[in-house]
């Protein structure tokens, strides 16, 4: 199979099977997240207060799209004050060129 083909990879989630099609090169990880997807749902299956494979898959994809989220908050915030503190810095070198002293961070 050549690698700009996708490829068909059959994954199984909560004992059932599904064709996906993926590129090539992320077969593995595309069985990873099944695996990954399987054990959060058993989860909230073996916790008792949801019922139906449907009701599980959609608690289970709220939670993985809340954590998610939450990353992707937390990352923001992050870059957010690594941008402030190169800003900052970058100030300072600015400033201590201009002013011909030496510099200290």
């Amino acid at each position: 199979m050549s690698q700009a083909e996708p490829a068909r990879v059959s994954v199984r989630i909560m004992e059932k099977e599904y064709m996906v099609s993926c590129p090539y090169e992320e077969r593995s990880a595309l069985l990873d997240a099944a695996e990954f997807l399987t054990s959060k749902m058993r989860e909230i299956r073996d916790s008792g207060k949801v019922v139906g494979h449907d009701r599980i898959a959609v608690m289970a994809a709220l939670n993985l799209a809340h954590e998610f989220l939450k990353g992707r908050d937390r990352e923001s915030k992050l870059d957010s004050g690594v941008g402030h503190k190169v800003r900052s810095l970058r100030e300072k070198v600015e400033s201590a060129l201009e002013k011909g002293q030496q510099l200290e961070l």
